[in-house]
């Protein structure tokens, strides 16, 4: 029975239940935290180790007057559960549903989208420069964690916020995925001293007092830095100009409100370090904090997924996921190439290359939350003699673009990119869906941009790319390969740019790349059905185009159709559309299938599909509408 949460819908219905009661509270909102995710799905081992930490804060702070910057999103459900959304949790990352990130298009209490690491030191500072500008008195607080911190502008900001000293406060969030665990008697007992009123005085008072006596103020730094680094676990932080103070129980609620009180009246530039367990309350979780990171809906009693009869149909219908494939045709090449080494950015386990780890340990490299890095790393890895790979989802790609130009590119050096999670992700949503990626890396010189269909063109393309001396691109979705291409025949070996003719049709052309090769199979049956014969053609490549199956579909067909799992700006529709303005080919009937210029939100990739015309049937009765409007046609000139 859940005595206490049923009545809180806000944060000030949480500040009406006694102090003694919040382990109460927390021991509820874990255990419906715990039920909800297993029905939706969602990030769950992050936000049950935040949940006394939630409470914490909103038990001393006024949200949303005050500001609580998240950092990594998926920390703050319990957030989201005290702010009046408790009731929606069964919709979390359901079309239409809540977010699984904080936005401030769903609550007032969450200041920004958050759905990348290493943006809310950057965030806090700027809405602490805004309140001290407006001349305003509230808080801010920026909740760092799971491994934020190994992200690059976490330490930009840092540097920033420690030299211009504003009133805010950060909390390190430590659950052991990032900065090493630091607890003991002697820091319990040097917390208890450093939030003391009268230290804080004392210490204030004696810095004054220095600053009138150069000589002994040398004397004295001297001697405290040195008691500093024998004593004090945050030492860097306090050379970077923030205010220490921890470690301190992430699981105790009392002893963090006392201590956040405590804190905030400092008004400084402070940062606590908390300690916390990822998975907290849930010993599935706590054994295994990596796997429940994210999960898909689950039994609560095993911890093990569940998967729905239509889900469960489906997957008995499709063939090993693409990250697999990717993986394996790597470890394949690696195998032969010793020269080869593999980089990941804090996803091991996402991008697969946990598989490659285990057979070549030392060819591997964990950078951490870290993309440019990667890229920059890898781009020096090149100059040295080395085969560099870097797998990254490719909406975290977005954050290494100067790199990829200025370290790889302009210095001509090779370098194999694995974009996992290229296209509609799912629940994720808005922030992870991998939409951008032809565009931004289609006009950096010399990258080749490949888009397999299946295990054999992973394999091939691989090949290729291990001997190709610039960078290399393999996109591929989150979705394993559709079995229908076991009815084909098998794909022999291809060179860059060079695509494949599937199906044979002499009314419309179907030009695809990679995920939408299915899509348009499917869509050449329908129309066959109703007397539309349509070519599908396998482009494989979005750069460089294979311009003569382009040409000869234009001959052998009255309409051109593209289809993409990419926006339309710059993508590989668009490509095409350069192609035929570059041979001054006009009056070309072509139309482009692909997303919208908007952010698109979670839901299924098969509902995303569906709504913005991507679905087979909608493709099919797109290309039957659009055949009918205009009938007659005259092919034209190519110079």
């Amino acid at each position: 029975m859940l005595k206490w949460i049923n009545k809180i819908n806000s944060p000030k219905d949480l500040k009406a239940v006694p102090l003694a009661k919040l382990s109460e509270v927390a021991r509820e909102y874990r255990h419906f935290l715990i039920k909800a995710v297993s029905k939706t799905g969602g990030h769950l081992g992050a936000s049950l180790g935040t949940v006394e930490l939630c409470i914490a804060l909103h038990y001393v702070l006024n949200s949303p007057e005050d500001k609580i910057c998240w950092d990594v999103g998926h920390q703050a459900y319990v957030h989201k559960m005290i702010t009046g959304r408790r009731d929606r949790m069964l919709t979390l990352r359901q079309p239409g549903g809540l977010s699984g990130f904080p936005s401030p298009f769903e609550s007032e209490h969450d200041p920004f989208i958050v759905g990348h690491a290493g943006t809310a030191i950057s965030q806090a500072l700027g809405l602490a420069v805004t309140r001290d500008i407006k001349k305003k008195k509230n808080h801010v607080v920026a909740v760092a964690g799971d491994g934020a911190l190994t992200a690059g502008l976490s330490y930009e900001a840092l540097n920033n916020a420690g030299h211009m000293k504003k009133d805010m406060l950060l909390i390190l969030n430590d659950n052991e995925m990032s900065i090493s665990k630091n607890v003991g008697a002697i820091s319990k007992y040097l917390n208890k001293v450093i939030t003391n009123p009268i230290y804080n005085q004392v210490r204030q008072e004696v810095e004054k007092q220095l600053d009138r006596f150069p000589r002994l103020r040398r004397f004295a730094n001297t001697s405290l830095e040195g008691m500093k680094h024998i004593f004090v676990p945050g030492v860097i932080f306090e050379e970077l100009g923030f205010r220490y103070f921890g470690p301190i129980d992430g699981h105790d609620v009392v002893g963090m409100i006392k201590t956040l009180k405590k804190i905030l009246s400092l008004h400084e530039c402070c940062l606590l370090h908390v300690i916390t367990q990822k998975g907290k309350g849930y010993a599935f979780a706590e054994k295994d904090a990596e796997r429940l990171h994210g999960v898909s809906p689950f039994n609560v009693k095993t911890g093990e997924k569940v998967q729905g009869t239509k889900e469960l149909k489906k997957y008995k219908q499709e063939g090993i996921s693409y990250t697999e494939a990717f993986v394996q045709s790597l470890v394949k090449v690696a195998r032969e190439k010793k020269d080869i080494v593999a980089i990941t950015a804090a996803m091991p386990s996402g991008t697969g290359l946990n598989t490659f780890q285990k057979e070549f340990p030392d060819r591997f490299f964990d950078v951490g939350i870290a993309e440019q890095h990667a890229v920059t790393f890898a781009g020096a890895l090149a100059a040295g003699g080395l085969k560099p790979v870097c797998a990254i989802y490719s909406s975290f790609l977005q954050r290494s673009h100067d790199s990829l130009i200025h370290d790889v590119a302009l210095q001509r050096k090779p370098l194999i990119l694995g974009i996992d999670r290229a296209g509609i992700v799912g629940a994720d949503g808005a922030t992870h869906n991998g939409v951008f990626d032809i565009s931004f890396l289609s006009h950096i010189p010399n990258t080749v941009i490949g888009a397999p269909k299946d295990e054999t063109e992973m394999n091939q393309m691989m090949k290729l790319a291990v001997h190709y001396p610039h960078i290399f691109a393999i996109r591929f979705p989150r979705a394993n390969i559709p079995k229908i291409y076991d009815k084909l025949p098998k794909s022999t070996p291809f060179d860059i740019g060079q695509g494949e003719v599937l199906r044979e049709g002499r009314d419309v052309s179907l030009l695809v790349l990679g995920s939408t090769v299915v899509i348009a199979l499917e869509a050449a049956e329908i129309l066959e059905r109703e007397g539309v014969d349509a070519r599908v053609v396998n482009m494989r490549f979005a750069k460089p185009l294979d311009a003569s199956l382009v040409f000869s579909s234009l001959e052998r067909s009255k309409w051109l159709f593209t289809i993409e799992e990419h926006v339309y700006a710059g993508g590989f529709g668009a490509r095409v559309l350069e192609l035929l303005e570059r041979h001054h080919l006009t009056g070309v009937n072509l139309h482009r299938f692909a997303l919208p210029d908007q952010f698109i939100e979670h839901g299924s990739r098969e509902q995303i599909f569906d709504t913005f015309g991507l679905s087979a049937q909608k493709v099919a009765d797109c290309v039957l509408e659009m055949t009918k409007i205009k009938d007659s046609y005259s092919l034209p000139e190519r110079s």
